[in-house]
C-alpha cells in the first residue's frame, strides 16, 4: 500500500519504519528541511532501540523515503497519516494547529479519493475539524473530491516502540465507514499475525479510549506513589503491598512502581488535556486533577529527602558546599526524551538549595545540556561522578544502574549514602553492605541502616 505520513518526529518515524518493514511504500514528510535531509543521510533525530537499523534497511531497499513535498507525497499515497505534534497550549488543552494545517496541505494537494488518518493524540471531535478543514480547501479549489477520516491513535512506549508497534497488544481504527475499515485492517494485518486485536469503533469513542488509557495508567502511578508515601508513614513496605496487590487479577502488576513521579511527551500533556476537555464541556474532572497534582508533588519528594538529609541549618541554601551524583536524567530507561522527566525538577531543586550536581545518563546528556547547561557537571561514566560526592540519587531505571558495582560505589562516595528513587535494591542488603540508604515506602520513612 502506498503511504505518507506527516511528521518525522518519534511517533511519525517509527510508523513510517514499520510500515515499510511490513513491504508497503512509504513516504515521510516534514517541514523541517535540516531534519528530512539528515534523514536522507541516515542521521536518526531521535534515540529508540532498534529504529535507526529499520530506517536504513528500508531506505536501502526502496520502501521508505523523505520529503518536504508535500504535494507530491499526498497525490502518490492512498492513506495519509497525521502525526505531527499537539504541544499543550497555555490552558493545557491540546494545540491542534499542526494538525488542521496538514489537513488543510492535504485538501489542496488531493486530486482523488483518500483516507486520512488522525496518529496524533487529539481530542475528542478532531476528526470534525480535519474533514471541515480538507472540505474547505476543496471548496476554494472548487472540487469535490471522496475522502474519509480516520482515528488511529497510537499506543507505543518509547524505549519499546518497534516491539509494540511490530506486535501490538490492540489496534484501535475509528471510523463509521465499512470500506475505510477494510483497508485500514488490510494494512495492519502484517502486524496481527499470531492474534487478531483490531478493534473498530466510531471516530469519537477511538479519540477519547487514547486519552482515557494514559489517564488510567498516569492515575495507577500517582496511586502508587502516594500509597508509598503512606508506607514510609505507617513503617509498611511498598514492594510488599505491590506483589500483595498485584497478584488480584482485577489489578495486576503493570504501573505499580512507586518512583520519582511520571514524566515524557505522553502522560503530562495528556492528562492536562482531558482535564481541559472535560472543562469545555462543564465537567469537573477531579480524580485527573488530583492524579496531576499528586505527580507535580512526587517530583519533589526525591530533592526533600536529600535536603533534610544533607542540609545545614541555612534555610535558603541548605546544600551549600555538598555534592549529589545523580544516575539517570530521561523520563525513563531506553530513550533520551527529557520532556517533563523528573530529573529536571529534582536538579533544579538541588541546584536552587546551593548544592554541586554531577549527571549520568546513557543517552540523555545531549538532551540535558539543553537544559541545565553548564550549570551541573556530565559524565558518560556512570562511577565517575560519585568522587567525594556527598550522595548518591537514583532517577531513572536504567539496567546499567540495577546491579552496579556496590564496593566502587562505596569507595567513590564521601558519605555511602544513596537515594533511590525507583527502589531498585534491597533494603537489607544494602545495610549488610554498609549503605545509608533511603527507598520509597520501604522503610517507614527513615534510612535504612545508620540514622544520619
Amino acid at each position: 500500500m502506498k503511504i505518507c505520513i506527516f511528521g518525522a518526529g518519534y511517533v511519525g518515524l517509527v510508523a513510517a519504519a514499520c510500515f515499510a518493514e511490513s513491504g508497503n511504500s512509504v513516504i515521510a514528510v516534514d517541514v523541517d528541511e535540516a531534519k528530512i535531509n539528515g534523514l536522507k543521510e541516515g542521521i536518526i533525530p531521535i534515540y529508540e532501540p532498534g529504529l535507526k537499523d529499520m530506517v536504513l534497511r528500508n531506505q536501502a531497499e526502496g520502501r521508505l523515503s523523505f520529503t518536504t513535498d508535500a504535494v507530491a507525497a499526498v497525490q502518490s499515497s492512498l492513506v495519509s497519516f497525521i502525526a505531527v505534534g499537539t504541544p499543550p497550549g497555555e490552558d493545557g488543552s491540546a494545540d491542534l494547529q499542526y494538525v488542521v494545517g496538514v489537513a488543510r496541505q492535504i485538501g489542496r494537494a488531493m486530486t482523488g479519493y483518500k483516507i486520512i488518518v488522525d496518529k496524533s493524540t487529539v481530542p475528542v471531535g478532531t476528526a470534525d475539524k480535519v474533514r471541515v478543514a480538507i472540505q474547505e480547501e476543496l471548496a476554494l479549489r472548487g472540487v469535490e473530491l471522496e475522502f474519509d477520516v480516520v482515528s488511529n491513535p497510537e499506543f507505543l512506549k518509547e524505549g519499546a516502540a518497534i516491539d509494540d508497534f511490530m506486535k501490538p497488544d490492540r489496534v484501535v481504527i475509528g471510523t463509521d465507514n465499512v470500506r475505510t475499515a477494510e483497508i485500514m485492517k488490510e494494512l495492519y494485518d502484517p502486524f496481527m499475525r499470531k492474534q487478531n486485536r483490531m478493534i473498530v469503533m466510531d471516530i469519537r469513542s477511538a479519540e477519547m479510549t487514547k486519552y482515557a488509557a494514559n489517564a488510567m495508567l498516569a492515575t495507577r502511578i500517582s496511586f502508587m506513589n502516594q500509597i508509598a508515601g503512606l508506607c514510609d508513614r505507617m513503617g509498611a513496605d511498598v514492594a510488599a503491598v505491590r506483589e500483595g496487590i498485584g497478584s488480584d487479577t482485577r489489578i495486576g502488576y503493570d504501573f505499580l512502581f512507586p518512583g520519582p513521579g511520571y514524566g515524557g511527551s505522553c502522560f503530562p500533556k495528556d492528562v492536562k488535556a482531558l482535564i481541559r476537555t472535560a472543562e469545555e464541556c462543564s465537567y469537573d474532572f477531579l480524580l485527573l486533577k488530583a492524579v496531576e497534582d499528586v505527580n507535580e508533588r512526587q517530583k519533589e519528594v526525591l530533592a526533600d529527602k536529600l535536603i533534610k538529609l544533607l542540609g545545614s541549618p541555612d534555610e535558603e541554601k541548605p546544600l551549600t558546599g555538598r555534592t549529589v551524583a545523580c544516575w539517570g536524567l530521561s523520563f525513563k530507561p531506553r530513550t533520551d526524551d527529557m520532556r517533563e522527566a523528573p530529573a529536571i525538577t529534582i536538579i533544579e531543586r538541588l541546584l536552587a538549595a546551593g548544592a554541586t550536581v554531577r549527571a549520568h545518563d546513557p543517552e540523555a546528556i545531549k538532551e540535558a545540556r539543553k537544559v541545565f547547561g553548564d550549570r551541573i557537571e556530565y559524565s558518560h561514566n556512570q562511577y565517575d561522578i560519585l568522587a567525594n560526592a556527598d550522595a548518591l540519587a537514583v532517577i531513572t531505571d536504567w539496567s546499567e544502574y540495577r546491579n552496579p558495582d556496590f564496593d566502587r560505589i562505596k569507595a567513590a562516595l564521601k558519605n555511602p549514602i544513596i537515594v533511590d528513587g525507583r527502589n531498585l535494591y534491597k533494603p537489607d542488603r544494602m545495610v549488610s553492605a554498609g549503605f545509608s540508604y533511603i527507598p520509597l515506602g520501604r522503610c517507614g520513612g527513615t534510612v535504612c541502616g545508620e540514622v544520619i
